[in-house]
């Protein structure tokens, strides 16, 4: 991989088992990245998100820049679960959800010959949860790659112009992915490894705030403050990652 992909990624989240929770949990996800972009002085910015009905985060594409920002996220890839008492549960019972991360390098679109035959390019209006701010003008772009079925959707943009640039250089990192692979359905297939089904059962980490404990399952060790984890403060199980994958 060379340098320029290292520097560049596309992070998605997906909600995925323990309905609205879940999707509430994606959306705590993506507050952690952010977060932890920031104190990396990492940008961090929004390609598109599908908000649940209570704020939460159905599914939610970020693309970061950054020295070592692959290096580092390449950890965060798979089920994520969390064990929790809801703010709306009234007899104090834990729930379970989960969310999935996938990471992708971001490749520049020279590297990626995209035939426009194979392309269908839609536009829509960008907005908000519950209609707000809805964008009068139609800049949010969907880029659907006919051959392979991938879809992409970009709507951080305030020109159609631009988030058809973003979702393109998007949609060629997934491809360069599918060439990199050699396999027929490499990205699909690559997704499914890292995504998984969402069930509880496939976990990476667990993060249990009844007992303020974060357990990553790959290494079996855990950490007390997972609020402060949470918050962006990943440094000291990414590290622990690192030096496990090194000892191996």
């Amino acid at each position: 991989m060379g340098l320029k992909e290292s520097l560049a990624v596309i992070l998605e989240i997906r909600a995925g088992a323990g309905g609205e929770e879940s999707a509430l949990f994606a959306a705590t996800l993506a507050g952690m990245y952010r977060r932890f972009a920031t104190a990396r002085g990492w940008s961090f910015s929004l390609v598109s998100e599908s908000k649940s009905d209570q704020g939460g985060s159905k599914e939610a594409i970020f693309e970061i820049h950054g020295a070592g920002v692959l290096d580092d996220l390449r950890y965060e890839v798979g089920v994520h679960r969390i064990q929790r008492v809801p703010a709306t549960e009234k007899q104090g019972r834990i729930h379970t959800s989960t969310a999935s991360v996938a990471v992708l390098p971001l490749v520049e679109t020279t590297g990626v010959v995209l035939n426009p035959a194979e392309l269908e390019i839609t536009f829509s209006r960008s907005g908000g949860a519950g209609g707000q701010n809805v964008n009068k003008v139609e800049t949010a772009v969907r880029a659907l790659h006919k051959p392979s079925g991938i879809v992409v959707r970009c709507q951080s943009e305030r020109s159609q112009g631009r988030n058809k640039e973003k979702a393109l250089a998007i949609l060629a990192s997934k491809l360069h992915e599918q060439s990199q692979s050699a396999r027929a359905n490499a990205t699909a297939d690559e997704r499914r490894r890292q995504i998984g089904t969402a069930d509880r059962s496939e976990k990476i980490r667990t993060y249990n705030l009844v007992h303020d404990r974060v357990t990553d399952h790959r290494i079996k060790k855990s950490w007390h403050q997972a609020e402060k984890i949470l918050a962006g403060g990943l440094d000291r199980v990414i590290a622990a990652l690192r030096v496990a994958e090194k000892s191996d």
